[in-house]
């Protein structure tokens, strides 16, 4: 805004300039009139363009700007009161306002009211006008300077609140990236170290029913012992993957497996952990039947798609899981079904938080993550337990011949 006012002032005086040299009294005045030109636009021009620069000299400094109203009011003898020199002196009490607060405002407004009345005084000696005509100035200085004041006043309380607003929306952002981290690892424990640990845990408990036999298997006890023992090896690689994933740059994205590879061999590896039956409904020679999802989906929809395995062997009892993909428009649909006892009556993400399980809870923000929609529940099945994934593909994309 300061800026602005030089740059008026700058036109002003420019416009000015002649008739302050044309009614100048030839010697010494032409020469205080020219002098006072080439300084007020110079300094008119230099705050002009450079304000970041000498802006605060002359903030620190007031004495510059009463320099600069007294080599104006050199031009406004000159020229007179009734040329648009006149107005000029109305931006000093405004820039004092902006730059000075109320007290320089005042004392601005003063002075070059005062320098105004005594200009008109003496130039309009012998030549009486109303009073209101005489004061017209004065009091558009005393306006300025108050106006000056008020705007300071409103761009320090908007600055303000603008750092705060900013301050707040960095704490808020920086609780967001926390509570968002925490939930990652959480998500991140849940689907590697703690289910790993879980499966310990029972094999630990079929290696003492084993041992607490009357007539124990030796065979049968070193198959469960080297069991837990691969098991607990598992894990601890799992911790060193998250811990490692802990410590990595962001900037340093891992290598992931191809998505249909990684899902074919994720299968495979769940149905001979378990026992359980995995058919996935697309031909066996094909590697990659459908488009994969985009690559900062892809890794959540892997891990979706184990947990909905998980759940299936650990929680509905079930005997075979389907798993089937579609491409619908621009959607890429992955659909896993079991044949198990299917989800309770009721049973909502918030009474699961409540209880200590979290599975679906991770499935429901992976899905979020991934900018895919899920749905678990009987699908258009008699029973058992259907989770649906629609995930938008980065273009259009058709069907792969020979597919189903």
């Amino acid at each position: 805004m300061c800026r602005q006012v030089f740059g008026f002032r700058l036109a002003m005086i420019v416009v000015s300039a002649p008739a302050a040299l044309l009614h100048a009294a030839p010697g010494l005045g032409v020469r205080l009139a020219g002098t006072a030109v080439v300084v007020t636009v110079m300094v008119s021009y230099v705050l002009f363009r450079d304000w970041e620069r000498f802006g605060p000299l002359l903030l620190r400094h007031p004495v510059l700007l009463a320099a600069d109203t007294l080599f104006g009011s050199f031009l406004l003898v000159s020229a007179g009161p009734d040329t648009t020199l006149a107005y000029v002196s109305v931006c000093t009490p405004l820039l004092a306002g902006l730059v000075y607060g109320w007290r320089g405002a005042a004392c601005f407004a003063s002075l070059q009211a005062l320098i105004l009345l005594l200009v008109h005084t003496t130039l309009r000696a012998g030549r009486p006008e109303p009073v209101a005509q005489a004061l017209l100035l004065p009091g558009l200085c005393v306006v300025a300077g108050a106006m000056g004041s008020t705007l300071r006043n409103l761009m320090l309380r908007f600055g303000a609140a603008t750092q705060a607003l900013t301050a707040a929306r960095a704490r808020l952002a920086a609780a967001e990236a926390v509570s968002a981290e925490r939930a990652r690892l959480a998500r991140e424990m849940h689907d590697s170290v703690a289910k790993t640990l879980y499966g310990v845990a029972l094999a630990a408990d079929g290696l003492a029913a084993t041992a607490s036999a009357d007539a124990p298997d030796p065979a049968r006890i070193r198959q469960q012992a080297d069991l837990v023992s691969r098991s607990a090896r598992r894990a601890a690689a799992e911790s060193r993957e998250l811990l490692a994933d802990l410590r990595r740059d962001p900037s340093q994205v891992p290598e992931e497996d191809p998505f249909w590879p990684g899902l074919a061999r994720r299968t495979r590896e769940f149905a001979r952990r378990t026992g359980l039956e995995v058919v996935c409904h697309w031909p066996a020679d094909d590697p990659a039947p459908f488009p994969p999802p985009p690559a900062p989906a892809a890794r959540h929809v892997l891990a979706i798609a184990t947990e909905a395995l998980e759940n299936a062997h650990r929680h509905a009892s079930a005997a075979r899981v389907d798993v089937r993909a579609s491409v619908e428009g621009h959607l890429l649909r992955l659909v896993l079904h079991d044949d198990g006892t299917g989800l309770p009556p009721g049973t909502t993400l918030e009474r699961l938080r409540d209880r200590g399980h979290f599975g679906l809870l991770g499935m429901a923000e992976r899905a979020a993550q991934a900018g895919a929609r899920i749905r678990v529940g009987r699908g258009a099945h008699g029973r058992g337990t259907e989770v649906r994934l629609d995930i938008p593909l980065s273009g259009p994309a058709s069907r792969a011949p020979g597919t189903p």
